[in-house]
Formats: structure tokens, C-alpha cells, sequence
């Protein structure tokens, strides 16, 4: 069984806790991950491209010349997409880019990003993240004590108003409930920093799934 130390806000341990096997340690199933990592992408886009074609372009109702006997090659309109300013050939339309995928391959692929950060010693897990107060200086001196890294995401299970607050100042620090984990937002981040209320909604969750 996979074991790891529960912190308080001093980064000293308070205990340790067992994890679940089936979520923590899954082998890591990059398919799934990038299939998953795909489809948020995609989500993000808003497919309002749109290019006009010679019907739709202004101008262009007259033939420009007559059909023969100007040595010159026919042409039956100035809007054609030959012309400077003529309509656009196989331009972009509107669309969604969104696609869909199993629900299997959606938990697969959110274990797989967890055990991924796991097998990296890249997760984190705090008694509690309410802070004492929504200065940043509270967070980064958390931080600090806790030796974390890069890009930090951190997920509780409850709101923590003071937590959010203190990390819309750092561009390096993000915080997520945990009924909003995601594979973009776990694999995007460098350290994986959850409460252990987070921890155990995120695991009876997957197990439920």
C-alpha cells in the first residue's frame, strides 16, 4: 500500500496515510492522457474563424470582359479566387472543435495523471491549506517552508477564500476545488498540493466512478 506524510502549514509532519493502490499507483496511460489533454484544448477553442468565398465577398457582378476575342483567358467575375480581392477557396468556416470520449478513458486518464505525479514525487498533501489570512505573503512563506517547487496547483475539497485570494498575486500558483481536478490543470502544473479532505473526495470519487 502506498503510504504518504499528511503536513501541517509549518511543513512538519503530522502523520502519514495510506493510499488507494488503484488510483496512486496505476500504471500511467499516455494515450489516455493525451486523448484527455486533447479534448480540453479543444473545449478551449472557440472556432469563430470564418473566411468568405466569392459568393460572399462585395463587388463582382459583372464579367470584366467579354467571353472571346480579347486574347486575354475568359473570366466571368473579379470576385473569383484567382483575383486580388476575390473570395477565399476552402477558407476556414465556423465549427467546434470538440470531440468526445469514453467516460472509462476519462477516469483512466485522470488516475494516470495522478499516479504519474506521484511516481515523480510531485504530490503534496497538507493536514489543512486555510490560511491564516489571504495575504500573499501567507502563501509564499507556506511555500518556502514546504520547499515547493514550479508551477503549484493546489486543490481542496472545500472552499478556502484565504488561499485563493493569496495566490491570484503569483503567476506560479493556482488553486482548484476538487470536484474540479482535471489532467490539463495536473499535468500543467510542477507540484500537486492537496488538503487531505481533497484527498479522500478525489479517491472515493474514482473508486465510484
Amino acid at each position: 500500500m502506498a503510504k504518504i506524510e499528511v503536513k501541517n502549514l509549518d511543513a512538519q509532519k503530522v502523520r502519514d496515510i495510506t493510499l488507494n493502490d488503484s488510483i496512486w499507483t496505476n500504471p500511467v496511460h499516455e494515450d489516455a492522457l493525451k486523448k484527455m489533454a486533447r479534448l480540453q484544448m479543444a473545449a478551449t477553442r472557440q472556432g469563430t474563424h470564418k473566411t468568405k468565398n466569392r459568393s460572399e465577398v462585395s463587388g463582382g457582378g459583372r464579367k470584366p470582359w467579354r467571353q472571346k476575342g480579347t486574347g486575354r483567358a475568359r473570366q466571368g467575375s473579379t470576385r473569383a479566387t484567382q483575383w486580388v480581392g476575390g473570395g477565399i477557396a476552402h477558407g476556414v468556416q465556423p465549427r467546434d472543435y470538440g470531440f468526445k470520449i469514453n467516460r472509462k478513458e476519462r477516469v483512466l486518464a485522470l488516475k494516470s495523471a495522478l499516479a504519474d505525479k506521484f511516481a515523480n514525487k510531485a504530490v503534496v498533501v497538507f493536514e489543512s491549506l486555510e490560511l491564516p489570512s489571504l495575504k500573499t505573503k501567507e502563501i509564499k512563506d507556506m511555500i518556502k517552508k514546504a520547499n515547493l517547487e514550479g508551477k503549484i496547483l493546489f486543490v481542496t475539497a472545500e472552499d478556502c477564500e484565504n488561499l485563493y485570494m493569496a495566490c491570484r498575486n503569483l503567476g506560479y500558483a493556482y488553486h482548484i476545488l476538487a470536484d474540479e481536478i482535471n489532467v490539463l490543470d495536473i499535468l500543467n502544473a510542477d507540484t500537486l498540493v492537496l488538503d487531505e479532505a481533497a484527498v479522500k473526495f478525489i479517491e472515493e470519487g474514482m473508486l465510484n466512478a
